[in-house]
């Protein structure tokens, strides 16, 4: 499965399993990026990355530690 950046649930459960220690609203958007990027499951253009879409992960990352 490859993860595109339109996958904001998939990518904020996969960032909450890489990252289990990280409080989520702590991360700078850059950090986020590169994060996100790092993924071995993500394939998608880092330039088709904006902050709308790093909110969104954000918000989804928040609510999956809920």
């Amino acid at each position: 499965m490859s993860l595109k950046w339109t996958d904001i649930l998939d990518i904020a459960i996969a960032l909450d399993e890489t990252h289990p220690t990280v409080d989520p609203l702590t991360v700078r958007f850059t950090d986020l990026r590169d994060w996100v990027l790092a993924l071995d499951e993500f394939d998608d253009d880092p330039e088709h990355c904006g902050e709308k879409l790093l909110e969104g992960i954000q918000a989804a990352w928040i609510e999956e530690r809920e």
